[in-house]
């Protein structure tokens, strides 16, 4: 499970999205100390929300015990949805951010918002989360999101300039996203093996 979960929040966390997209002008508008904040904000909405939906979602599914088969076809399908949008991604604008980078604050809370890190959080919850043990898992998911995501989210703002320029080459771009959303997609596996084999284990 943790190898799976360690594959799912490097994919997730790696690939270009607006949270990296930010970092990329960020570091090369910025500089790497002056994102640090932005970093930290991001990781740490991220956990809010691992923290607030695991728990949330491992109540519900104790009254409704389909709910988790039910969350696995909606994350899914979102997921689906998403990793096309990786494979098919023209890369980031050209545009430099002006003005003051990104504080902690602001970072965390647009997570909220960010229909990708949504996806991502409930993908994970989803897949690697179980009713009889969801504080626990929330807590194992939130850890290997930290450390996974951090030196993941990092690469983008440390790497800003010579980034922006691999991105804008069009047949390593393309190459880059198809071979991240396979990978995306390939981290669902496991959680849907577990879940189509759970009747024939209770049987």
């Amino acid at each position: 499970m943790l190898v799976a979960l360690s594959l799912f929040c490097l994919v997730s966390s790696i690939t270009p999205g607006p949270n990296n997209m930010m970092l990329l002008s960020s570091g090369a508008t910025f500089g790497l100390r002056r994102s640090i904040p932005h970093i930290i904000g991001i990781s740490s909405g991220c956990v809010l929300m691992v923290l607030v939906v695991g728990w949330g979602l491992g109540g519900l599914a104790r009254q409704l015990p389909q709910f988790y088969a039910v969350l696995h076809v909606a994350a899914t399908a979102y997921l689906l949805w998403l990793a096309w949008r990786i494979a098919t991604s023209v890369g980031p604008d050209q545009a430099r951010a002006k003005g003051k980078p990104i504080g902690l604050i602001a970072a965390a809370a647009f997570q909220w918002v960010n229909p990708k890190a949504w996806a991502m959080i409930i993908g994970a919850v989803a897949n690697f989360s179980r009713p009889e043990s969801a504080l626990r898992d929330a807590l194992t998911i939130s850890v290997v999101l930290i450390l996974v995501g951090i030196p993941s989210i990092t690469l983008w703002a440390a790497g800003g300039s010579f980034m922006r320029q691999f991105l804008d080459r069009p047949k390593l771009l393309r190459a880059f996203n198809w071979t991240m959303a396979g990978l995306l997609l390939l981290s669902l596996v496991p959680g849907w093996w577990d879940l189509l084999m759970a009747p024939n284990a209770a049987a």
